[in-house]
């Protein structure tokens, strides 16, 4: 009772606002409120062969299953909860947009894996900004479909520079020997779903796709929060 008491005026001092519209939350939302979790243009890629996302890595890498929750638009609410996550320290954020992701994947041939694997930050990134996105969503994509994460067989070994302004061919430039592989016994002959905040080209997770498919039987689905809209 004390608790549940003490829990209410601290919302009332410091009350919780949602990570997409920056109103406040009210009872029963979590990080994101109802509205918000409405606007979010979802893909319905999961139900789809052939379809967006998979297309970015077409003649690329062999890639299972790919997939995308919602659109990134210039200026909408998924790119506003990316900016609170990666820029604000917004890692509960990033644990509930994971949830989305999973209760929409579960049951779908995307959500068929063994290990979840997040891409990786390098180390003097991680050490910035305390935590890495791509775990915090990858977490919460755990949570929902039962599936163990993985953070220690891929590892970025090189730091790019941000790709935000960069056109195709110089994000798979950018992207090239940034990922390696520390040790693969965990992963043969697994499937594996990496994880990621969002698609624009494709690039960074291709660059984990080739490292990943250097471990024997290993096979790849890719799947991130957003993508961007064309």
């Amino acid at each position: 009772m004390i608790a549940e008491w003490f829990k209410a005026l601290m919302s009332l001092i410091y009350p919780k606002v949602c990570g997409g519209c920056g109103g406040y939350l009210v009872k029963g939302e979590s990080e994101i409120c109802t509205q918000c979790r409405y606007d979010l243009s979802k893909t319905g890629f999961h139900r789809e062969s052939d379809n967006e996302a998979e297309k970015l890595f077409w003649n690329k890498v062999p890639v299972a299953h790919a997939t995308a929750y919602c659109y990134f638009h210039k200026g909408g609410i998924a790119q506003q909860m990316l900016h609170n996550l990666k820029y604000k320290g917004a890692k509960t954020l990033g644990v509930e947009m994971g949830h989305l992701i999973g209760g929409e994947i579960k049951g779908s041939p995307v959500a068929d894996v063994d290990y979840i694997v997040p891409v990786p930050l390098h180390p003097s990134k991680l050490k910035k900004r305390k935590y890495n996105q791509a775990e915090m969503i990858a977490n919460g994509i755990s949570s929902v479909i039962g599936v163990p994460v993985d953070t220690t067989t891929l590892v970025r070994v090189r730091e790019n520079v941000t790709q935000t302004h960069k056109n195709i061919s110089e994000r798979y430039e950018n992207s090239l020997n940034l990922f390696g592989i520390t040790e693969s016994r965990i992963l043969e002959g697994k499937r594996v779903m990496i994880v990621d905040d969002v698609m624009t080209t494709g690039a960074t997770l291709e660059a984990c796709t080739r490292e990943l498919l250097k471990i024997d039987g290993v096979t790849v689905n890719c799947v991130s929060f957003a993508i961007a809209a064309h």
